[in-house]
């Protein structure tokens, strides 16, 4: 394995972790290029064994033959950059999950179409920009059975890596697109779903909602799931536009939840079954 000792923080060949912002690390104007860096053991075991490429890791020296063993001797013959653990936090600003950084390569993005043609069950997601919210949600759709995420233009990316970390890899495990790269596609990018025989039903509070648990939500062979971003919920025009609106009972004069529990209670109701 290629092990290297970080003498000093300003070495150019540790700007992936501690330089490049999420921007560059995306590299729209060379997708061959383009990166993203998954955390922890765990995280990264799942990038490898989905077969994501890696590029380089970064390592306390304490993991080497710890928690970071098993990864190692799957790396071939990448840089692995090493250091105390302090150094390391002076590196990357903060104090590292288990330790454990990963460069890797962007997969090739999807096409909406092709995940679309065999799910069932599909969330998607309007102006989502938390990444926080959007690891949550993709973990939720994991664990309850939703078989791809669709993303407005303007969602965050979920390959960054505050994501990645918090869906604890499943961003992996779980198909998504980019419904479009052009923000004024939507809402009128609906018809996608219908054209694949989905029926669309918006997370709403609204006069014309139904109760999470109607049956006819329920009796839908597929069903696309619809939440909004974390201020001001869905578009009036998106809500406008789909077949349903869904809302969850409130008690003690509570309107509304974070979208990510939102979006885990609408899987586990809506779930195929």
């Amino acid at each position: 394995m290629g092990l290297v000792t970080v003498i000093s923080p300003d070495a150019p060949e540790l700007d992936v972790y501690a330089r490049l912002t999420e921007a560059q690390l995306r590299n729209r104007l060379d997708p061959s290029n383009a990166l993203f860096i998954a955390e922890s053991p765990k995280v990264i075991k799942t990038a490898l064994d989905l077969g994501l490429e890696p590029v380089s890791l970064l390592c306390e020296k304490r993991h080497i033959e710890g928690d970071a063993k098993g990864i190692i001797e799957r790396l071939g013959d990448i840089p692995i950059y090493t250091a105390e653990r302090e150094v390391l936090a002076s590196l990357t600003g903060y104090t590292l999950t288990r330790g454990v950084l990963c460069a890797m390569r962007r997969p090739k993005p999807l096409v909406c179409d092709d995940i679309l043609k065999d799910g069932f069950r599909v969330a998607v997601l309007e102006n989502i920009v938390d990444s926080t919210n959007m690891g949550a949600i993709f973990r939720s759709a994991a664990a309850l059975g939703i078989d791809a995420v669709l993303l407005t233009p303007s969602c965050s990316d979920p390959l960054n890596r505050r994501c990645v970390r918090v869906s604890m890899g499943t961003v992996f495990q779980v198909p998504w697109a980019y419904i479009s790269e052009n923000v004024s596609d939507w809402p009128s990018g609906i018809e996608l779903f219908h054209r694949h025989g989905f029926k669309t039903v918006a997370m709403a509070l609204s006069n014309e909602s139904v109760w999470i648990d109607d049956d006819a939500l329920k009796r839908e062979e597929k069903l696309a799931i619809i939440l909004g971003t974390e201020g001001d919920g869905l578009a009036y025009e998106t809500v406008a536009s789909c077949d349903f609106v869904a809302k969850i009972p409130m008690m003690h004069g509570v309107d509304s939840l974070n979208v990510a529990a939102a979006g885990a209670l609408a899987f586990w109701e809506l779930r195929k079954k």
